[in-house]
């Protein structure tokens, strides 16, 4: 008996079903060898579930280090800036750094560990009422510092955190006779973890993260933060041959210790009010509840929007005009808490 054309059709189809069902039956059970499409489709009709996304660093959004988040709070150091400071140790090891204008011009850095340790991190020095408002996001963190004026201690210690000095510190601090005093204190993050004894659980995330900018924004090549035109003019300059925002001060570039040049994914900058003594003394403290303007930098460009942070329990949000969520690259971040009374420069 002849086959007509259509029983030839018919015939191919049911074949072609049948080598696909045979294809979809073998690659649900072996869906590692699947291609990507395939494993959707097998994924969206229930046959094989997708793999769960591998941890990520709740402060850089990068993959945990070996798969597994540490179950520890965050630890915060504080870092002097001032020039006799500089090369500093350990930033570009930090997930965050944030950086808090002090008395004469100065600033001073709030460096954030978590995923990663710091074998050196310093010189670490005293502590500033605003730095317990800054790291209240975070949990009950660790903060190392190095002493303060008394009103200043005291706000450390009323506060939610875990505050480790010179004197509760002992052995995890020590002094770098290669360096002048007071420029020569450093402290390693493993032995301020033990020193601490927290069991605290790891920080939630502060900052939303995308491996792609899809919002408005604008190429920006420099950015002048001028603090202060002696001790602080920082700049930000994209290096699209490091992918990463390099750090200056004036036309010298920010280097660490090792030569190793101060880099960020990302640099937020976070326009704050700054008012003198609200807690005694003449420490300028940040006012970081509210909101205000804000620029945010990342893949080589600009993104234009606002900060909010109705509380000081709650992380700071940095949105657009229109109220989208500003996503972060992976990676460290640098937060400029600039005055807002400071004018920003940016160079195409």
């Amino acid at each position: 008996m002849a086959v007509t054309r259509r029983g030839k059709v018919v015939a191919g189809a049911t074949l072609a079903v049948l080598v696909a069902a045979g294809a979809l039956g073998f690659f649900a059970l072996n869906p590692e060898r699947a291609p990507a499409i395939v494993r959707t489709t097998l994924s969206s009709v229930g046959l094989v579930e997708e793999p769960a996304p591998p941890p990520t660093c709740p402060l850089t959004g990068l993959p945990a280090p070996e798969g597994v988040i540490p179950d520890r709070p965050a630890l915060a150091i504080k870092v002097e800036n001032y020039p006799d400071a500089r090369p500093q140790a350990g930033l570009n090891d930090a997930d965050v750094v944030f950086e808090e204008l002090v008395e004469g011009g100065i600033t001073r850095f709030v460096a954030v560990y978590h995923c990663a340790d710091a074998p050196r991190v310093g010189p670490v020095r005293s502590a500033r009422t605003a730095d317990p408002d800054i790291l209240a996001q975070l949990g009950r963190p660790i903060l190392a510092y190095s002493g303060g004026a008394p009103n200043v201690v005291r706000v450390v210690n009323e506060a939610d955190l875990v505050p480790i000095d010179e004197t509760r510190g002992g052995d995890a601090f020590e002094r770098d006779p290669s360096r002048p005093a007071p420029h020569n204190l450093y402290a390693s993050t493993k032995a301020l973890y033990r020193v601490a004894r927290s069991h605290e659980p790891a920080p939630e995330p502060i900052f939303t993260y995308a491996e792609e900018l899809e919002i408005r924004s604008r190429r920006v090549s420099r950015i002048h933060l001028p603090f202060s035109s002696t001790y602080a003019d920082v700049w930000w300059s994209w290096s699209r041959r490091e992918h990463a925002w390099m750090r200056a001060h004036g036309d010298e570039p920010h280097l660490d210790e090792d030569g190793e040049p101060i880099s960020a994914a990302n640099v937020v900058i976070q326009l704050v009010e700054v008012v003198i003594g609200p807690h005694g003394g003449i420490t300028p403290h940040l006012e970081l509840t509210g909101s205000g303007r804000a620029y945010v930098l990342r893949d080589g460009r600009l993104v234009v929007g606002r900060w909010e942070r109705p509380s000081l329990r709650e992380p700071t949000r940095f949105l657009t005009k229109d109220g989208t969520e500003i996503p972060l690259a992976p990676g460290r971040t640098w937060v400029e808490l600039l005055p807002s009374s400071v004018e920003i420069g940016t160079e195409r």
